[in-house]
Parts: structure tokens; sequence; C-alpha cells
């Protein structure tokens, strides 16, 4: 890659970009939790249910948020009792439970975040199709990569 003269981007200014980002993302993310009495790991907990694909148990989320149990439990009473979760055994394995984000929350939700939302589809319109694919294929392939070193143990 070659220095930040518009006709490349180097790492370091890369990362700078990134990071700005994710500070910002953190920081809506803060005001949320605070506008709502949630802590930010009810919130990371609220954002992970939101984008599993299909109902995820538990401990799963544990997993994806790498906290323990009891720290999972106390979250998911939190948000059950604040109305943003329900907790559902399965039909088919009653030790199995399944968390479902509820409809009347998401909607609490989108109304916080719909600035956001309109500020992400103003960016969107800069971009050609073909350049959204390459942002798109970036991004995944970072979360790869961010999926590595989540795996790789780290030296002691």
């Amino acid at each position: 890659m070659t220095g930040d003269s518009g006709e490349g981007i180097d790492l370091h200014s890369f990362a700078v970009r990134l990071r700005r980002m994710n500070t910002e993302f953190n920081r809506i993310a803060h005001e949320f939790a605070h506008e709502h009495g949630l802590h930010i790991t009810d919130v990371q907990a609220l954002v992970t249910i939101f984008d599993s694909p299909s109902p995820i148990t538990p401990s799963r989320l544990r997993q994806e948020l790498n906290l323990t149990s009891g720290a999972v439990t106390a979250c998911l009473d939190r948000l059950e009792r604040a109305g943003h979760i329900r907790r559902v055994r399965d039909v088919h394995d009653r030790r199995v439970i399944h968390l479902h984000y509820l409809d009347a929350a998401k909607e609490f939700a989108a109304a916080f975040f719909r600035p956001l939302g309109r500020g992400t589809d103003n960016a969107l319109r800069r971009f050609s199709p073909d350049e959204l694919r390459t942002a798109a294929a970036f991004l995944d392939a970072m979360n790869e990569e961010l999926d590595l070193l989540r795996a790789t143990p780290r030296p002691s």
C-alpha cells in the first residue's frame, strides 16, 4: 500500500479510520445503555441476539461475549425484566433455552438508532454497487481475521 495521498491508504491510516468508527459506535452504544438503564454488556448482548440468524442460546451468547455463565444469567435477567428479550424453552428439548428479542424492544431500539441508520444510508449512497461489494468483502475479511485472533490463545 502507498501513503495516504489519495492513491492508496497505508495500514496506519486505515487503522485510524477503523478505530475512529469503532469509538463512535461504542459512544452511541454507551448513550443507549445510559438512557435506558442498561449496562454496556446488556447492549452487546442485545446486538448479538438481534444479529443472530436464528434464536441464540445463553451458552452461545456466553461464548460470543466471553462472559461467565453467572454474568450471562444476570445480563439476561436484566434484559428480560426490562422487556427486551424473552427466554423460550425448545419444544423438542426442554433443557435448551432460546433467546428472542421482543418486537416492542426492537421498535424501541430502532427509534434510538434511526439517526445512525440515516447516516449509514447517506454514506452508502456515495458509493457504487461495485464499491459497496468491495467494502462488504473487506468487512467480511476483517471479521474473519478477528475470528482467527479470538481463536488464537494469547501468550501469558
